[in-house]
């Protein structure tokens, strides 16, 4: 062979390797640019962190009542109760919680406030809760015959 052809030879296995390398690259970076992108993951954390609600139960006269503390993680929360009964056998209560607070400036200080939510309905009727609309577990302790919602303590362990 003369020296040409091996020039020749030599030159062209070394664009075959290089254009391997090259399409290599190419296909790569197009691999990477075919992954779907990543949505932004939610930052948003909820402060007050509820899922259970304990409250002192009361049944009297066709009233359920149930009686507790929400700690709130600043004093400028405000607790809002209210109560839906949803016309069934037996009938549906919901005691719905949520919370209203008008300014971003207020200390960090986790305050407790007091509730105390009303709902007529039967003795059979199902029992549930609700803060700022998300179900959370309703864990209540029944009162005593001489306890009344008005005068109320809340010793729940656990």
């Amino acid at each position: 062979m003369t020296n040409k052809t091996i020039v020749f030879i030599i030159v062209g296995f070394s664009i075959l390797v290089l254009g391997m390398f090259g399409l290599s690259y190419i296909q790569k970076q197009k691999s990477l640019t075919d992954v779907l992108p990543v949505s932004p993951v939610a930052t948003t954390t909820d402060p007050y962190q509820i899922s259970r609600i304990e409250a002192k139960h009361f049944f009297r006269d066709g009233v359920h009542t149930i009686v507790g503390e929400v700690t709130m993680p600043t004093p400028c929360d405000l607790l809002t109760t209210g109560a839906r009964v949803a016309e069934s056998m037996p009938e549906q209560v919901t005691y719905e919680f949520s919370v209203i607070n008008t300014t971003t400036d207020c200390e960090v200080k986790p305050t407790k406030q007091r509730f105390s939510v009303a709902a007529k309905a039967s003795d059979q009727a199902n029992l549930a809760a609700t803060f700022k609309g998300v179900p959370v577990a309703l864990n209540m302790v029944e009162a005593g015959a001489d306890e009344t919602p008005e005068s109320y303590e809340l010793f729940i362990k656990g």
